[in-house]
Parts: C-alpha cells; structure tokens; sequence
C-alpha cells in the first residue's frame, strides 16, 4: 500500500535532485502551454473571421443586373439588363426553394427634423429585410416596415441608431415626421446593429421608393434566402437555373456572366470554413508537435533518471524491497510531476487567453475594430486542454515505466555493480 513515508521519499529524490525534476516539469507545462495559446489563437481567428458575417444569412444570394457582353438573338453587346417587379413576384412561382425575398433599390438622400440634417444611404425594401439580413428591432424602439406599408406606398421610414443620434439627440423619434424631397415621413422604427458606425442605411417601402425616385416597372437589386442549398452542387444548379430564368425574360445568352451578377453567402462561408479548417489542422499539428516534444523531453529525463538510480535499485532490493514497490515508486513520481507540471501549463495558458479574451472584448467594444473583426473569443475549450493534460500524464507514466521495468529485471548484485 501507498503511505506517506513513500511520498515523502519521492519527495526527498525530487528536492535532491531539482534541476532534473525542473526539466522535466517544464517540458510538460510548456507543452500544455503552447498548444493551449495557438488553439486559442485559431479559435480567435476563426470567431472573428465569422462574426463579420453574422448579420449575413448563410443562405442569402444577391442577384444584381448588368450590361451584356455577348451579343444574343439581334440584340448588341453593352445592352443594359434592367429588372421588373415583375421579374420579382415571378420569382417565387418557377423557384419553390425560394424562402424570403426582397427588392433593394438603393438610393442617397438628405433627411431632415428641424434643423438637423442628415445624408443618408435611403433604401427601399420588403418586410423580409430585417428578416434575411438580421436588422433588430429592440423593445420600445418602434417596427420595422410591414405589407401595409408597401401596399399603401406609406410615407414611413426606419432609421438607424446613428442617424437618430444625429437627427434627434436625446429626443424619442418615433412618431415624429421627417422630410425626404420635401415629402414628410413618419419614423416608425430604429434598428440597430454590433456597429453603430457602419449603420447609415435608412428604410422605407419599396413601393415609395418606385414612386418617388423610379417611376415605371424597375427595380435595382434581389436579395433572398434559400432552403435546401447546402451545398457547392446545389448552389451552381441554382445559380445556372437563376441565369436561365432571368436570360428568356431579358433575351440575353445564359452563359453570358456580365448580364447579370451574382453573389451568395453560402459559398462566402464554404470558402471560408474549408481555409479555417486547413488552419485549424496546421495548429493541432503544430501543437501536436510541440506535445510530442513535451512527451519526448519526459521520456528522455525519465529514461536518464532511472539509468542514474539503477545502483540505488540495486540496494533497496538488497534489504528487501520488491520489484512492485520500486516500480510503483518510480511510476508515482513521473504521474506526480507531469501532474502537477501539466496542471500548471494549463492553468497558465488558459489564464493567457482569456486575458487575451478580455483586452480584445474590450477593443472591439471600444470600436478598435474599426467595424471589423480580426480576433474574437481566443479561447479553448476546457475539455481539450483536460484531455491535452491527461495525454501528457499518461505519457509521463509509460516514459517512466518501460526504463524502470527493466532496471528493476536486474538482479541486486548486477544493479549495484553500476556505476
């Protein structure tokens, strides 16, 4: 049985013998230590190459006109490509996959309260906007546009939280009239978002929008989001079909690219996964390394130790210790010390990143960011750096116990007989 004089003899060898239990300490918690900060820094990476997107649906596909570049059917190459509303609500009948859509016409104004102005990115939209691009709509803060509105061509108009800082201070905007071309419109919402500087974008009805600034059947951009396009193959069929639909419609060849542009989220997030994943199989590789060279130091320690202490196993044998108990001696010591040397590797660099945590938090909040995410979250998660540990600690074990097991096969006159 293990008792206390045995851990206060492991104790007496490690303190005799500091430097060797230093070394092979320090190669256990550096290795913990740095595969714990570059999965950390991965993780970070990953987190902030994401939240970029995150008020992007994952399925959301922009479908934009262009000018022809192929000449088709008598028509010359340059021709404008110009959409219609009824291009939009036909949409949904030849695409079923189709989940929420709106038309974007994209339009620059002056807004105006009193004597307050504003030049503004004006927008006008379908309800599914707030929807398809995650616009919120926080308790006491109004609505955003409903069908009514487009269907009534409604004066009304949902701002951002910039612009009613700039418009209306300290003021409640919601009820209040501002004028748009000299046309009064009622506010009915503010929308906010992660960064209030990149907000600018005002919103009214799309219908308003055709009426005041493009009167007749054109529209500018077609935003939607998609169900059950989840894949590369899926996303070209749709994409070729889209070209098809738009290409008899607007008499265009198919395989002409500038007619029309596209451009999805689905493939944005699949390029990016794939280039996350290969970074993300570099750092376990590099971390598994840096364990590999932590696992080696330890066994080569270990391997020295046993060698230096095999005369020492000679005499204990001599006044009647059995091979077991030398065994298990040795065995302890190597699970003491990458235990609680790999308990500190861990400690340490989880400590690191969430210190690392805190400051970027704090600049991204502060708006260091400069409305982008490099870094975010750099943490690990807990049950990878136990298992990490644990990996090591069993490392310790085997590296302690091969060199011992055979150092304890030999007989007490050969193992003294070492030098």
């Amino acid at each position: 049985m293990f008792d206390f004089d045995n851990l206060r003899e492991i104790f007496g060898t490690m303190k005799r013998n500091k430097l060797r239990t230093f070394l092979t300490g320090f190669a256990v918690s550096w290795g913990i230590f740095i595969l714990i900060i570059l999965l950390g820094a991965g993780n970070g990476l990953r987190n902030g190459v994401m939240k970029n997107f995150e008020n992007w649906s994952q399925n959301r596909i922009v479908i934009y006109a262009g000018s022809t570049d192929k000449p088709y059917a008598g028509f010359q190459r340059g021709r404008r490509i110009r959409f219609t509303y009824k291009d939009f609500e036909d949409l949904s009948v030849f695409f079923p996959e189709i989940d929420k859509k709106t038309v974007e016409q994209y339009l620059s104004d002056t807004l105006k309260y009193n004597n307050e102005y504003s030049v503004v990115s004006l927008r006008g939209v379908h309800p599914a906007k707030a929807e398809i691009d995650f616009l919120k709509m926080e308790s006491g803060n109004g609505r955003f546009i409903n069908e009514i509105d487009v269907s009534r061509q409604r004066k009304v108009v949902v701002i951002s939280q910039r612009t009613k800082e700039i418009l209306f201070k300290e003021e409640n905007p919601i009820g209040k009239r501002i004028i748009i071309r000299s046309v009064p419109f009622q506010v009915i919402g503010v929308y906010s978002s992660e960064d209030n500087s990149y907000e600018t974008a005002s919103y009214i009805p799309v219908s308003t929008a055709i009426t005041m600034y493009n009167p007749g059947p054109y529209i500018h951009d077609i935003v939607m989001t998609v169900n059950g396009v989840d894949t590369k193959e899926a996303v070209e069929d749709l994409e070729k079909r889209l070209r098809l639909y738009f290409a008899r419609r607007h008499h265009f060849d198919p395989e002409d690219m500038s007619a029309i542009g596209m451009g999805n989220t689905l493939e944005n997030f699949q390029s990016i996964n794939i280039i996350m994943n290969g970074l993300s199989l570099m750092i376990w590789l590099i971390g598994i390394g840096t364990l590999t060279a932590g696992i080696v130091g330890v066994s080569n320690i270990m391997l020295i130790t046993v060698k230096e202490r095999t005369r020492e196993f000679g005499i204990r044998k001599a006044i009647g210790a059995t091979p077991f108990s030398i065994l298990r001696m040795i065995v302890f010591e190597s699970v003491l010390i990458t235990s609680v040397f790999g308990y500190v590797g861990m400690i340490t660099g989880i400590g690191v990143t969430e210190a690392i945590n805190v400051v970027v938090e704090s600049m991204n909040n502060s708006g260091g960011g400069n409305g982008g995410f490099i870094f975010a979250n750099p943490t690990v998660d807990l049950g990878i750096a136990i298992s990490s540990t644990v990996l090591l600690i069993i490392a310790g074990v085997v590296a302690g116990y091969f060199p011992a097991r055979k150092a304890v096969s030999v007989s007490a006159i050969e193992s003294m007989r070492v030098e």
